[in-house]
């Protein structure tokens, strides 16, 4: 991947530059929107001045990044610099969308956005020999390709069934780390979560899930388990792979609270991320923790028979999310902990303006 800026604008048609890995850029002439940049790639590291194109936009990173889509929200790292590649700057142009179709089989790089069958655009973010971008983790989920920038960045065009000024109403105490921004980016991981079913099922899911991690957080106030005492005892050296990141290094992080050697190697492998190694990532790349809870959330099932997203989706109850995420607090293990969750839940429901069903407790 070329890590120096971008000078010019590319002025010879079929001109490429090297190493970029999506497609072709655009040929413009001087008077033309500007050129894009190589799309953004998730594995690359990314230092200040960088430039990547991402949902027809050129973006420059500030200080170093990795694994954080360009976004005007998160942490702030990527400036926008408008559209490229026939875009218009303002956000309301067509973009370029001249993207090649998928087509399984055929290698694709990291960074790679390609066109699927359904109209939808997908970005590969693993080398990958053509895996069904619907069912393979290895590419992001959909995303716009308007021309008007990332759709999941915030408010009304984020199409999550939270607001920004509810998400905020939620927590507001919440650590700044935890961004709604970071939120709605990591949803694209799991496109099923909070859009399946009617609208009230969508809002009691959304609320299930945003009542747990807010238990787990202290209302998304901490980031790393407090008990640091702990710390060491997350690694179970049984497994091939063993603790490469150290002894005390796979303690809990982000709003599940991810721990244990075997908990970040199966996340990181779901996610396209190498949590195993660097699983302090959880703590300071916003998407990607989010992206953590939400990978519990969706396949997780501990001792409930099923997932979360399913106990919300076929009408078992926010109970049964209680018994999938912690079931030692079940049945009279640890009732206080049990009602705080519940609390929570009936809290944000309330606010989501949607009834929260029954089986509340396990």
């Amino acid at each position: 991947m070329p890590k120096k800026r971008l000078l010019a604008l590319v002025a010879a048609a079929g001109l490429m530059l090297a190493g970029a890995a999506a497609a072709l850029l655009p040929t413009a002439a001087a008077d033309a929107a500007a050129a894009c940049a190589p799309a953004y790639a998730d594995a690359t590291v990314y230092t200040g001045g960088m430039q990547a194109s991402y949902n027809g936009h050129n973006w420059t990173a500030k200080w170093w990044t990795q694994h954080e889509v360009p976004s005007t929200g998160g942490s702030g790292v990527w400036a926008d610099n408008g559209g490229c590649g026939g875009s218009t700057g303002g956000g309301g142009g067509t973009g370029s969308c001249n993207y090649p179709n998928w087509v399984a089989g055929q290698w694709y790089a990291t960074g790679a956005i390609v066109r699927y069958t359904n109209g939808g655009y997908y970005q590969a973010t693993h080398d990958n020999p053509g895996y069904d971008p619907t069912i393979s983790t290895w590419f992001w989920s959909p995303f716009s390709c308007s021309g008007g920038g990332d759709t999941g960045g915030g408010g009304s065009t984020s199409g999550f069934v939270v607001s920004e000024a509810q998400f905020n109403q939620m927590f507001p105490s919440r650590n700044g780390f935890y961004t709604y921004a970071g939120l709605t980016d990591a949803m694209k991981k799991y496109p099923a979560f909070a859009t399946t079913g009617s609208d009230t099922v969508k809002r009691q899911e959304a609320a299930a899930f945003l009542a747990n991690v807010g238990h787990e957080t202290g209302g998304l106030v901490y980031i790393n388990e407090i008990n640091t005492a702990n710390w060491p005892t997350y690694c179970d050296w049984s497994q091939p792979y063993g603790c490469p990141a150290g002894q005390s290094a796979y303690h809990g992080r982000g709003p599940i609270q991810l721990s244990w050697n075997f908990n970040y190697k199966a996340a990181g492998d779901a996610l396209g991320v190498d949590l195993l190694n660097n699983p302090d990532l959880v703590a300071t790349n916003s998407s990607i923790s989010w992206q953590t809870g939400l990978w519990y959330w969706m396949t997780g099932t501990g001792n409930a028979g099923t997932t979360s997203h399913n106990a919300m989706v076929n009408g078992q109850g926010f109970g049964t999310t209680i018994r999938a995420i912690n079931s030692i607090e079940c049945n009279g293990g640890n009732p206080a902990q049990v009602q705080s969750r519940v609390n929570l839940y009936n809290q944000f429901v309330g606010i989501l303006g949607v009834p929260a069903g029954g089986n509340l407790s396990c």
